[in-house]
């Protein structure tokens, strides 16, 4: 028994550094194997090594959607920008195709073409940001 508390604990601590950047299935997987360990090492049986996996599956599966969940949520704050209009100026269209006249001070014809309308665009000579119209 005191053998298979190192082994377990082992185990375990793979599980849980293997599982951090995983899906909810696989570190319900993780866990699932992690609490059969446990079950197992503690009762001897196979039957507590099946009631830890139950126990540890839905452990690791909870766990996991919380950390996706949490990876949502700070890729969206981090990358979605929906007001950014608001927060640039638009550059003014001129009569040559695929330039734009910058907003910026000493206003630079700026080419963008194969830049999508609505792209932010760095004007090179002020190294400020703005919208192409």
């Amino acid at each position: 028994m005191k053998k298979i508390i190192p082994l377990v604990t082992a185990i375990l601590l793979a599980a849980f550094t293997l599982t951090s950047c995983e899906t909810s299935g696989q570190s319900a997987l993780a866990g699932a194997a992690a609490g059969a360990a446990i079950g197992g090492a503690v009762t001897g049986r196979g039957r507590g090594a099946f009631h830890g996996a139950a126990i540890g599956a839905a452990g690791g599966y909870l766990l996991g959607k919380l950390v996706q969940a949490d990876r949502r949520r700070y890729d969206r704050d981090r990358y979605d920008d929906r007001d950014y209009e608001s927060r640039y100026p638009i550059a003014e269209r001129t009569n040559r195709r695929g330039f734009v006249s910058s907003p910026y001070p000493p206003h630079n014809l700026i080419d963008v073409r194969g830049i999508p309308s609505g792209a932010r665009v760095e004007d090179p000579s002020v190294g400020r940001v703005f919208i192409n119209p």
